[in-house]
């Protein structure tokens, strides 16, 4: 249960605890984390942008031109975490969480995880 009511028109403690889970849980899932992360809510939408968060393996990947083998193997990686990062969403938020999707860019190393989340009680 979250701490205090979920208000989808600020950030304040809901951000910040929703960025670090997606920060923590990416490092679990894939041994690095993100350096950078922040969170956006707007109305239904939960949007968390991280910055930074390949490996050093994924670097030499890409540099090697196997981009595309990147970016497969970290959606698995956003399918297998897909169901904590949404369980975890919805006990910061106290909302349900009806959809979730992820997306990698290379360069800049950019990941956007999304959540859309049931209406709120207004």
């Amino acid at each position: 249960m979250p701490s205090a009511r979920f208000d989808p028109a600020t950030t304040g403690p809901h951000g910040l605890a929703i960025s670090n889970l997606v920060v923590r849980l990416l490092s679990e899932y894939t041994g690095r984390g993100a350096t950078q992360a922040r969170t956006h809510f707007n109305d239904n939408l939960v949007t968390v942008v991280v910055q930074d968060l390949m490996t050093k393996g994924e670097h030499s990947l890409i540099r090697d031109g196997r981009g595309e083998l990147v970016l497969e193997t970290r959606r698995a990686y956003q399918a297998s975490m897909g169901d904590e990062l949404s369980a975890g969403v919805e006990e910061i938020t106290g909302r349900k969480v009806v959809a979730f999707l992820s997306a990698n860019h290379l360069e800049p190393d950019i990941a956007i995880e999304s959540f859309m989340l049931a209406p709120g009680d207004g």
